[in-house]
């Protein structure tokens, strides 16, 4: 996947260029081969090639250029979905288990980051969890209980968040959580993977099988033979079907602006607002950078991107006074699973040498930590605690309703079919901007280059057909049904979409 293709930038990649592989120009033979090198790929990666596995790591684009770049890289174990609600749909001794692996996925982070050295300004802080004005604190309440049950025993009630410029109330305070740069862990990651002998390559995985051996085909016609595969491409390319009726993706906004040295905590902050706000600071060399998000809609089904970021300013400015300018605006894709949970583990039974790991559900970071341990383990034939718990064939008949409300709002997606065109003359469609028309019987996904002149392809998503929506912001082609996004010529860019849209002739 290559989200540097999309227009905004987050301040990662500003602060840290990713690296970009050779391209696969050979067949290649490996224990393992794992597409996908953003943190699940890589933590994957990192801990099969220590156990003395060889591996390969194919990806479209740069290493951690996908949504890892476009995370705020919050490393906590307090879930965005509320443990309450986690026990609820899942029973208590496996959301115990979920605390347990997140703040495994924390400790192994930083064990990592220092026994690799890797300067990616780790560090330990707090989390802070406060109402929303006008939002019932009985949610706190229930949660702090939760919490306790689950073993996170040192959750505790603080009068307020430490917020100079707003008065919370009575908060939760999360101990020990973290925070880093992301592409610089990833960076140092690929360092240590290299030096253990394995291997990374520039390619687009067009095909993934499996059962007496896996094979990833390519966009090249190259091949990749291994014994396992593990697809870590955010929403899994070889899963037709299955895992994407039990997730959906959200799109999510963030904006960053620089704050004087000490005016705000160094913490993790949250409120309880659906959808809420997410908000950290990053140390810089002279001064600090907050960094804020949130305004979640599903993807493909909004257009006011800018309505949403000024929003999320105003609401920091309202709340961090000391805040600068905000330098930093971008967006990232989350995949919410029904029941609050990780997919992360084989795909399928009846293919048991192909594995999984998508779902992140707000929480990325440590879900695709979590992965490489999950799965570096069934690939090594070891027993994990955790893999019951993220097994991607789970079907948990307590989230039946949030199954079945996503699946029908996919379904509304397809009287697409009928409705007209985004225009109905494409005279003012400016360059660099593109919109969905109609032809006939059909619907075109038309883009005019910054040399004025019009490119068409088919509307037509290539996963399962929903029609795709133009994003202004990111400059690319959303499916609004599970997710997929094209670049404006068509070449995919985010899965479950691997082939181009179909280029049409000009009428």
């Amino acid at each position: 996947m290559n989200s540097l293709i999309q227009r905004t930038r987050s301040l990662w990649m500003d602060w840290a260029s990713p690296e970009t592989a050779p391209p696969l120009d050979d067949d290649l033979r490996a224990d393992v081969v794992i597409v996908g090198a953003g943190i699940a790929g890589m933590s994957t990666a990192y801990l099969l090639a220590r156990a003395g596995q060889s591996v390969i790591v194919l990806d479209a684009g740069p290493i951690g250029g996908g949504m890892t770049a476009r995370s705020t890289a919050h490393l906590s174990a307090a879930l965005d979905d509320r443990y309450d609600e986690l026990i609820r749909l899942r029973g208590l001794d496996q959301a115990r288990l979920a605390a347990e692996s997140h703040m495994a996925a924390v400790d192994l982070i930083e064990e990592i980051q220092e026994a690799e050295r890797i300067d990616c300004d780790f560090a330990r802080v707090d989390g802070y969890l406060f109402c929303a004005p006008g939002d019932d604190p009985e949610i706190l309440v229930r949660e702090i209980d939760a919490a306790h049950r689950v073993g996170l025993r040192d959750v505790n009630w603080v009068d307020r968040a430490p917020i100079k410029g707003s008065d919370t109330g009575r908060c939760l305070r999360f101990p020990r959580m973290g925070r880093f740069h992301p592409v610089k862990y990833l960076a140092g990651l690929e360092r240590a993977i290299r030096r253990d002998g394995g291997r990374f390559y520039t390619a687009r995985a067009v095909a993934v099988t499996g059962n007496d051996r896996a094979v990833v085909e390519t966009d090249g016609g190259r091949r990749v033979v291994a014994r396992a595969a593990v697809v870590a491409t955010n929403s899994p390319i070889n899963d037709k079907v299955s895992i994407h009726t039990k997730q959906a993706p959200y799109r999510t906004y963030v904006v960053a602006a620089r704050v004087p040295r000490g005016s705000v905590a160094d913490a993790l902050y949250w409120d309880t607002p659906d959808p809420y706000h997410y908000i950290r600071l990053q140390p810089g060399e002279d001064d600090d950078v907050l960094i804020v998000g949130g305004e979640d809609h599903k993807t493909g089904q909004a257009d006011d991107m800018n309505g949403r970021f000024a929003r999320l300013e105003a609401w920091t400015r309202e709340r961090f006074p000391d805040v600068g300018d905000f330098a930093w605006r971008w967006s990232g894709q989350v995949m919410e699973p029904i029941d609050y949970v990780a997919f992360i583990g084989r795909n399928s039974v009846d293919v048991p040498n192909i594995y999984v790991a998508t779902g992140d559900s707000g929480m990325g970071i440590t879900h695709g930590t979590i992965a490489g341990m999950v799965i570096s383990d069934l690939v090594l034939g070891r027993e994990n605690r955790w893999a019951k718990l993220y097994d991607p064939a789970r079907v948990t008949a307590k989230a039946s309703g949030e199954f079945v409300s996503e699946n029908l709002n996919v379904a509304a997606q397809f009287a697409d079919y009928v409705t007209g065109g985004d225009v109905s003359s494409l005279r003012g469609l400016p360059s660099g901007e593109g919109a969905i028309v109609r032809r006939g019987l059909r619907k075109v996904a038309v883009y005019r280059d910054d040399d004025g002149i019009l490119h068409e392809y088919s509307a037509i998503c290539t996963h399962l057909g929903c029609i795709v929506a133009w994003n202004p912001l990111e400059g690319c082609w959303d499916c609004p049904c599970h997710g997929s996004q094209f670049a404006p010529d068509g070449t995919p860019i985010n899965g479950p979409a691997f082939k181009p849209l179909a280029s049409v002739e000009r009428e």
